[in-house]
């Protein structure tokens, strides 16, 4: 495994765009302040248009940056013509480049959205910052390069000063919009223990196409940790530092050959954060269970559930306040409350532009990643899923695959931290 670091970033200079995007030099402030660092806000409309590009036909169709009040597609891409008109049609957008290498040579885009194999995202990031332009990847942030292939994603934005995100969707999910409430307003208490589950069995499937072996073949559950790790680091900021991880696979031929050398079809690990707390994450793409991406944020005063694919949730749960109960052994014990949540549908309020308030991909999570990204830009401030978060919901997975292919071993998990 790489060699664990901490990598501290030069302060962020607010203004390091402007010179080069003339649609950042007004619009950076918000009602007469600077613009929180995480949160969304409805939209200010811009002067100017962010025009971005489109790359990848397959995800990359499910977002809605034609709907934005304050961006414009400007052109899409795809290696594979029908992916291309496929995207054509989404954007409504009558430029297309056969590939990410054409498309960024047009100098009448600002920003490209990445939505390309995982394997391929940290090159193509590099790619698009390399010819000036903005850009928001698909999860995770690197995938077969190990901790090494982050160090290098990092450089690369450092290197350019542009904006960097990553789409995961679990930071914007309806109920992880809660939970980060609930903490803001100080609900939770302390949260002590937190668990998240990605269960996807059936994605075989997605493992060959016309007889060929895909980028999925084979991969290992932790190298794709995003949709959970983002449910603790994305609610309360707490950090991952270390890891024990074991994993289970068979004798199904997936396993015993894919250029991950991966041997596992579930993983389960024990991260410890930078508060001393415990955090349980399954990803598991194999067995008897039902496939869900939700998390559970115990406090002491408060815990919060995600619905659970077996039918219970989402439920929160208070600490008692003089109500009590006798177990079945006889004793005495305080009785917490159990009530049922409502859950808000986060996406029909003013956290979105209007034409973007309607239901989304992954639980209402797109049109939220599609904003946060525009207004970041439009703002020029930092996005909530910018490197740093990226490589913090990213990087622990690869270690705790290295921790489960050394039998369970106690691994550090390296930091990258933006200097103070």
């Amino acid at each position: 495994m790489s060699r664990a670091k901490k990598i501290a970033a030069e302060p962020m200079d607010a203004s390091r765009d402007c010179s080069r995007r003339e649609f950042l030099k007004t619009g950076a402030i918000l009602a007469g302040g600077a613009l929180p660092l995480y949160s969304t806000l409805a939209v200010n409309t811009a002067p100017r248009k962010v025009r971005i590009g489109v790359v990848g036909g397959g995800f990359g169709t499910s977002f809605q940056w034609h709907e934005h009040p304050d961006c414009v597609v400007e052109a899409v891409s795809d290696l594979r013509p029908e992916r291309r008109e496929g995207l054509m049609r989404t954007y409504r957008c009558s430029k297309s480049y056969n590939s990410l290498e054409e498309l960024v040579l047009d100098r009448n885009i600002d920003a490209v959205a990445v939505f390309t194999e995982g394997p391929n995202h940290v090159k193509h990031v590099i790619e698009v910052m390399k010819h000036g332009k903005h850009a928001i990847s698909a999860v995770p942030a690197s995938l077969g390069g190990g901790v090494e292939e982050a160090e290098r994603l990092l450089d690369a934005v450092k290197k350019y000063g542009l904006t960097y995100m990553m789409a995961e969707t679990s930071y914007y999910q309806q109920p992880t919009i809660s939970a980060r409430r609930f903490q803001q307003q100080g609900k939770f208490g302390t949260v002590t223990y937190y668990e998240a589950e990605y269960q996807h069995a059936g994605l075989e499937v997605l493992y060959f196409e016309n007889g060929k072996r895909t980028w999925r073949h084979g991969l290992a559950p932790m190298h794709y940790p995003t949709h959970c790790t983002a449910f603790v680091t994305g609610v309360t900021g707490e950090r991952l530092t270390e890891v024990v991880c074991h994993g289970w696979g068979d004798d199904d031929p997936i396993c015993k050959d894919n250029v991950y050398r991966n041997p596992f079809w579930n993983e389960s690990a024990m991260f410890k954060t930078d508060r001393g707390h415990a955090f349980r994450c399954n990803v598991w793409w194999k067995g008897a269970h039902r496939g869900t991406e939700r998390a559970q944020w115990i406090g002491d005063r408060m815990s919060f559930y995600c619905g659970d694919p077996n039918g219970l949730g989402p439920v929160i749960v208070r600490s008692a306040e003089g109500r009590k109960e006798k177990d079945d052994a006889g004793f005495v014990r305080d009785l917490p409350e159990l009530e049922r949540y409502e859950q808000p549908d986060w996406w029909k309020t003013d956290m979105l532009p209007e034409p973007l308030r309607h239901d989304s991909g992954h639980h209402g999570s797109h049109t939220f990643l599609t904003h946060e990204f525009i207004d970041a830009l439009t703002h020029d401030r930092r996005p909530t899923v910018d490197i740093y978060e990226a490589l913090a919901y990213t990087v622990p997975g690869i270690v705790a695959h290295e921790s489960a292919l050394q039998g369970g071993a106690l691994m550090k998990i390296p930091q990258f931290v933006v200097a103070s």
